[in-house]
């Protein structure tokens, strides 16, 4: 076994469970110690943290993905009953937390509508985050370790960014705001402000501001995403720091608008959102079609969003031989090479944040140590 097996992992897990519960603030390091964001590559996006390690979204997964060279460590913010904004991707608890060993919780599973489908489960927006913070998180894939399944508690918005914040080189934030309609329907804030307010909000209080590029961007690196372009919009009038508008599957409808992803990849729409972002967030096969597991067709969608000045961050790469296509024979470091030298795209999420730097560290001229 490796020393991170016996040193490493025991020692993230005693400083997460420590931390994350009432997790101090962030102390900012000195700014002058750190060693800046590179900008002469593609992204290392770290998707929901190190989650092909650790369960997703937890100061685990994220910790170990600064560890493993991350330029950004990526999430997604919901709230919860009291107003509390919260670190994590589904809207329900069911499959990513150990919620069914609490039987108090029983009578709380209940059925909403989640972007067009009807589901039955618990749902974050009626937990407080006292009651959640007694829940632990599961991995979500069964063929990945599960030997972390409800050790660590899922952690806020504030603990995240002094996760960051804390890192000793400049890591970035790549927050999402996750399914603002619902929300934004569910909880009230006593000051009359909605989802994004707050969200805006909590960036702008520990330090984030700056148009990309910029001396103030360059100290604390973050972009906003969302799936929802009315969200966008909204935020462009609230801060300047550079958003990226995410693509799902082109027959998908937006929670916001109604109209399909097929719509809003149009020359017309590009348009008008560019002005709003910096970026686009597509799905992969919406930038390469596949057809029975092999790469079919590239579409112009790179072309087109590279014409108008905006950057290309697809979504997700994962090394396990099921998110591998077969041209890329089960090597994700082939998968890499043909996305960043290829498709030329700008950034990428991994679910592997160290296989991503170790690619790119023995391919690209920036072969500086991060960590």
């Amino acid at each position: 076994m490796s020393f991170y097996k016996f040193v490493l992992v025991p020692f993230i897990i005693l400083l997460t469970i420590g931390c994350c519960v009432g997790r101090p603030l962030p102390s900012k390091l000195a700014d002058s110690t750190k060693q800046p964001l590179q900008t002469s590559r593609p992204y290392n996006i770290a998707h929901r943290g190190s989650n092909g390690e650790f369960p997703e979204e937890t100061a685990a997964a994220y910790m170990r993905a600064i560890e493993e060279g991350a330029d950004f460590i990526e999430t997604d913010i919901l709230a919860t009953k009291d107003g509390v904004l919260i670190c994590s991707h589904d809207v329900t608890l069911g499959d990513r937390t150990n919620i069914a060993n609490f039987s108090q919780f029983a009578d709380r599973k209940r059925t909403c509508e989640v972007q067009y489908v009807n589901m039955t489960d618990w749902f974050v927006v009626d937990f407080t985050l006292e009651e959640l913070k007694l829940l632990g998180v599961n991995q979500r894939f069964s063929f990945r370790d599960q030997q972390y399944n409800g050790k660590f508690p899922i952690i806020t918005f504030e603990e995240y960014i002094s996760i960051a914040l804390d890192a000793k080189r400049v890591v970035g934030i790549y927050p999402e705001i996750k399914n603002p309609v619902f929300i934004n329907q569910r909880v009230k804030w006593s000051d009359g402000k909605k989802f994004e307010d707050k969200f805006v909000e909590t960036l702008k209080k520990y330090g984030y501001k700056g148009s990309y590029g910029s001396k103030e961007w360059l100290k604390q690196p973050a972009f906003i995403q969302s799936f929802a372009p009315s969200s966008l919009t909204y935020v462009a009038n609230l801060t300047d720091l550079p958003k990226v508008f995410l693509i799902d599957d082109v027959t998908i409808r937006t929670e916001d608008t109604n109209q399909t992803y097929y719509e809003l990849t149009s020359d017309s729409y590009l348009d008008f959102i560019k002005n709003y972002v910096i970026g686009i967030g597509p799905w992969k096969d919406t930038v390469v079609t596949t057809k029975n597991n092999y790469l079919d067709e590239v579409t112009d969608l790179v072309a087109k969003a590279h014409a108008r000045g905006l950057q290309v961050h697809p979504y997700t790469f994962r090394n396990e031989n099921s998110f591998l296509h077969f041209d890329f024979h089960q090597d994700p470091y082939v998968e890499y090479d043909y996305w960043i030298n290829k498709i030329g795209v700008d950034g990428l999420f991994t679910d592997f944040t160290g296989s991503l730097h170790n690619f790119q560290e023995k391919t690209s001229p920036l072969s500086k140590k991060l960590i």
